[in-house]
């Protein structure tokens, strides 16, 4: 045995989500190995073949009754939510209004956007009718994170149901009985049939899901260190990988920007959830002409919050992160107006805003994950577009202006970008939510996220034989001479 080896009996059989706010125990949850993971897979092989087969119509009744039982049960399963990670309890719910909202688009637009349809055979194959269908991958395996526990992997878990597809859904170690209340109430509706089972655990738990096999595709959202790790232990197996990781979202402020506005959303951005959201505010470039007043908006709205208008650090070892962030900002330079070192106090962190950052500081090139906003100024739009795209992170992105707000939106490395408002992006069911670079790749959400979960086939069909063979070894120079004829009459001149 190694040393990195642990003995099978030193492995915990149960383990305990607990309320990060006060430490007591939410509900204990059993650590499933590698032979359980494969088992649910097994199992999801044979409910995805009898989801498949319901055909669209049938699956979208079942889900709109699904979207019914998860109205019903909002408040119990928002208890939940707050419970393990420590939000607000309208937080809780808002996350799930936002779900099913989602779940309700995914379910009435399936059929639109992966059903059978025709395009064109072009000039030359005129004698074919050409379709693409999208087919159900058949079992797709989702690893979710604990900041946004129902509405983040619902991205992938909605969505891969409307698409026909079973899923076997890994949920954070943190926010187990979130996941197991999402399937629960999915259970009732199907039947008997395990078409969303529950696998909790550690790490290993959603290295093995990665590993088993019958799993089509994973969809993983969590850091890009671990979505890497994701991507190898998929390798070996040539899985398939959708991967959401993490952001350092900019907010840029032009000189027309309404400021009270922006600083509303800067502050919102930036400090609900504590912070933790993977498309939240963390860098703000104001243009210099409008910065002071922008800075004192942010400051008397970064100061009238309270404690409870969000919560703790979900993850206890997050606050080291946040901490390390303010030290080196204010080490090298910055000044904080709203709060300081003194702000973190593990669990909890009151809010920070620290101004004139050196882009060298972890504060600008490091996901920080909590309540610490960085406002700096810039001399102008192009150098502000030129920071904010200066990480390798492209996830989302905040612009407030009048008049330029999509012609900057249209210079800004990423996937999503939210004018005049913020996060706006990822409450519309039609926009694929996603990244670039160190953000990941894949969408979820809209046409893109339903088409994720699918693989495209083409079909071609011969309705006639054409009078010139060419696919075949009856081809004649004479026919040869014909087809090059009318391909220099189309596409010669």
């Amino acid at each position: 045995m190694t040393a990195t080896e642990v003995p099978a009996d030193a492995v915990p059989a149960t383990f305990e989500s607990l309320d990060p706010r006060t430490g007591e125990v939410v509900g204990t949850h059993p650590v499933h190995d590698e032979a359980a993971v494969e088992q649910a897979v097994a199992r999801a092989v044979e409910a995805g073949q009898w989801w498949a087969g319901l055909g669209f119509t049938e699956r979208g009744k079942r889900l709109g009754e699904w979207r019914k039982a998860l109205v019903r049960r909002l408040d119990d399963i928002a208890r939940v939510v707050s419970d393990e990670t420590g939000k607000p309890f309208d937080d809780s719910r808002l996350e799930l209004v936002l779900a099913i909202d989602h779940l309700d688009w995914a379910a009435k637009h399936a059929e639109k956007v992966l059903g059978k349809r025709k395009v064109s055979s072009g000039m030359l194959m005129a004698n074919q009718a050409a379709t693409i269908t999208y087919a159900p991958i058949g079992v797709v395996g989702v690893i979710g994170p604990w900041n946004y526990p129902v509405f983040t992997p619902m991205g992938s878990i909605g969505y891969a149901l409307a698409a026909g597809n079973a899923v076997v859904f890994k949920p954070s170690e943190l926010t187990p009985g979130v996941g197991t209340a999402l399937a629960d109430s999915l259970a009732e509706i199907a039947e008997g049939h395990p078409l969303l089972q529950v696998v909790t655990g550690f790490g290993e738990t959603g290295a093995a899901l990665c590993r088993a096999k019958g799993v089509g595709k994973i969809a993983f959202t969590g850091s890009t260190a671990t979505g890497k790790r994701v991507m190898a232990a998929c390798a070996d197996t040539l899985t398939p990988v959708l991967i959401e990781c993490g952001g350092k979202d900019p907010l840029i402020v032009d000189v027309d920007a309404d400021l009270e506005a922006a600083a509303d959303a800067t502050v919102w951005g930036g400090m609900s959830n504590a912070g933790q959201t993977c498309v939240g505010v963390e860098r703000v470039y104001v243009v210099e002409q409008v910065a002071d007043r922008f800075i004192s908006h942010v400051v008397r709205k970064a100061e009238a919050l309270r404690p409870g208008d969000f919560g703790p650090m979900t993850m206890a070892s997050q606050s080291d992160i946040v901490a390390g962030h303010v030290d080196d900002a204010l080490a090298k330079g910055g000044r904080a107006v709203v709060g300081g070192p003194s702000s973190v106090h593990p669990p909890f962190i009151d809010p920070v805003v620290i101004v004139d950052v050196p882009e060298d500081s972890t504060a600008i090139t490091e996901e920080t994950f909590g309540p610490l906003i960085v406002v700096n100024r810039v001399p102008d739009v192009d150098e502000a577009v030129r920071r904010a795209n200066g990480t390798g992170y492209g996830l989302g992105a905040t612009v407030f202006s009048k008049k330029r707000g999509e012609e900057i939106a249209a210079q800004l490395r990423c996937g999503m970008v939210a004018i005049n408002s913020v996060i706006s992006f990822a409450g519309i069911p039609a926009l694929p939510f996603g990244g670039v670079g160190d953000s990941g790749f894949g969408r979820i959400h809209g046409q893109d996220g339903l088409r994720e979960f699918t693989r495209p086939q083409a079909v071609a069909r011969q309705k006639f034989a054409l009078p010139i063979a060419v696919t075949s070894f009856k081809r004649t120079s004479r026919g040869m001479n014909a087809l090059l004829g009318l391909v220099r009459l189309r596409h010669g001149r």
